[in-house]
């Protein structure tokens, strides 16, 4: 199985650009206007590994088969994506069945390019993808709670065992931080990645 990468960031930052570059493809349009991806583009590329041919020589291996990465080139997101803004709800689904994400940030001034911001700060372009991942945490963790609580109070273990962590969570997305941050035990770690979270 395959890592899956979501690359993600502000809109005609780049992300087209790189997914692209990492790809060695021209899959993604890449163009000079907001939400020029809408569909995401996935690409799978093989991991360099230059030991792999000893490697096999010495097990005698018969095929050689490289680690693999699955690279998904998101639509731009913008402020208010948590609340459906832009392509929003569309963009988060997509994030969320990615094993990790790689943020896009732009560094450089070109004034052909357009900003949807209307300015080149890339701090404050990761600090509104991070706001909105948060809030789409946020919201979603809150959704859950009411269920949850009503099944652990019939004896769920399990529902109070999941209850607990979204709880935990909860506490670092109130407190502005994101769920990363949050303390997992060993023996929660399979639970906490059920949980789908954005910014664990």
């Amino acid at each position: 199985m395959a890592l899956k990468v979501a690359i993600v960031g502000l809109p005609n930052v780049g992300k087209s650009t790189l997914f692209n570059a990492l790809t060695q493809t021209a899959a993604a349009q890449a163009a000079n206007y907001p939400f020029c991806t809408i569909e995401p583009n996935v690409g799978d590329v093989a991991v360099p590994e230059p030991r792999l041919e000893a490697l096999a020589k010495v097990a005698g291996s018969k095929e050689i088969i490289p680690a693999r990465i699955n690279f998904v080139d998101v639509a731009g997101l913008v402020r208010g994506a948590s609340k459906g803004e832009g392509l929003g709800n569309q963009f988060l689904a997509n994030i969320r069945d990615c094993d990790a994400v790689a943020f896009v940030a732009r560094c450089f001034v070109n004034d052909d390019i357009t900003h949807v911001e209307g300015r080149i700060d890339p701090l404050a372009d990761l600090e509104i993808i991070e706001t909105e991942l948060m809030l789409a945490d946020l919201e979603s963790l809150e959704k859950r709670v009411a269920n949850l609580d009503k099944r652990a109070k019939t004896g769920d273990k399990d529902s109070a065992n999941t209850l607990r962590l979204v709880k935990l969570a909860l506490e670092e997305l109130n407190a502005g931080r994101p769920a990363r941050t949050a303390k997992i035990s060993e023996d929660d770690e399979k639970a906490w990645r059920m949980l789908q979270l954005l910014t664990a």
